[in-house]
């Protein structure tokens, strides 16, 4: 999928673990960790508002665009 997720890079800079993320916003830490692993098909708005409140971060410091390797390597 060409969309990146970067909660890793923000629990390291926060210095949080993931259970500790998981309670603060609200969802199950094996969620979280479809999440943080880039297996979630979708993330609602109130989830990506919630993960950006507790890590005092923007949106675009959790997701970003990757191109798709096309050339079959």
């Amino acid at each position: 999928m060409p969309i990146a997720v970067d909660i890793d890079v923000m629990l390291a800079k926060r210095k949080m673990s993931v259970g500790e993320l998981a309670d603060r916003v609200g969802i199950t830490p094996a969620n979280l960790a479809v999440l943080k692993n880039g297996r979630a098909k979708a993330v609602r708005f109130a989830t990506l508002a919630a993960l950006c409140e507790v890590l005092k971060c923007q949106p675009g410091d959790l997701l970003r665009w990757e191109a798709e390797d096309t050339t079959g390597e």
